[in-house]
């Protein structure tokens, strides 16, 4: 019996480490290419190991789109944009989950129901209703569209449903108010949730490139998916910068993952947990 569960252990083990293999080549692989010169990125057998462009692709790069300027944007707009989306998701989960009002069930379907509409169908309302409001090529267009997103609702809602009713009864009843309640006494218990929801926001923000590309038109504006999609012109396209510019994108994403991967993993698993 020994034998057998040592046995199934080494082979979870192999299978495990295959798939963080698999999951983490393509990073290599941009890293990689970003230290090579752009022929080099497809040449047959793969060059897998480091080269001597890097700093040379970086400068490319940087005199290509402006990497301070495409950095400081990506990060204003996914870091406000995580603030202020995460405060109103919790609000809006908070109500739905503890709070009893007629249509609440009607209510909460029609934003599930909101997930399946497809993106691309709200495209040409949104851009006119920001054309109107005079907020194209601002921080605005893409940070307050979409700031009550509906997973996040649902996420958060999920895990305030395990949230002890009697203690929010019990602070009313000592005369705190509901504001109180939510910032003093629900919030701090809801840190896993919130960071799983923050960095879900995040990397939705962060990664966000069809309507960003629609609504800034100016290229000190850019975020980073729009600037790295304007390397690529119709005749030669340098790979080295690409990859430089890939691997710099992806940097922040991992810093904030780590930063609140034991936060996330609690946060998803727990309301099947509680």
């Amino acid at each position: 019996m020994k034998q057998s569960k040592s046995g199934r252990k080494i082979v979870l083990y192999i299978v495990l480490a295959l798939g963080a293999l698999v999951s983490l080549f393509p990073f290599y692989w941009a890293a990689i290419g970003a230290t090579n010169e752009s022929g080099k990125m497809f040449s047959k057998p793969p060059v897998l190991a480091p080269g001597e462009k890097l700093v040379e692709n970086v400068q490319n790069l940087n005199e290509a789109i402006g990497i301070g300027r495409v950095m400081f944007n990506s990060l204003f707009i996914a870091i406000v944009y995580t603030i202020l989306s995460l405060l109103i998701c919790s609000m809006a989960a908070y109500a739905f989950a503890k709070f009893r009002f007629k249509g609440r069930n009607i209510i909460f379907g029609i934003f599930l129901l909101s997930m399946m509409v497809p993106y691309h169908a709200t495209i040409i309302p949104l851009f006119k209703m920001m054309a109107g409001f005079g907020w194209l090529n601002t921080y605005k267009a893409v940070i307050l569209p979409n700031l009550a997103y509906p997973f996040a609702i649902f996420l958060m809602r999920q895990n305030m449903l395990a949230f002890p009713t009697s203690l929010i009864e019990a602070a009313r009843i000592d005369g705190s108010g509901e504001w109180k309640i939510f910032f003093k006494i629900v919030m701090p218990s809801m840190k896993p949730a919130l960071a799983a929801t923050a960095i879900f926001l995040f990397l939705y923000q962060w990664n966000s490139f069809l309507w960003p590309l629609i609504a800034l038109s100016s290229t000190d504006m850019y975020t980073f998916p729009v600037a790295l999609s304007s390397l690529f012109g119709l005749s030669r396209i340098d790979y080295g910068q690409v990859m430089a510019g890939v691997t710099i994108a992806t940097i922040p994403i991992i810093i904030f993952f780590l930063a609140l991967q034991r936060q996330f993993i609690s946060g998803m698993l727990g309301s099947a947990v509680k």
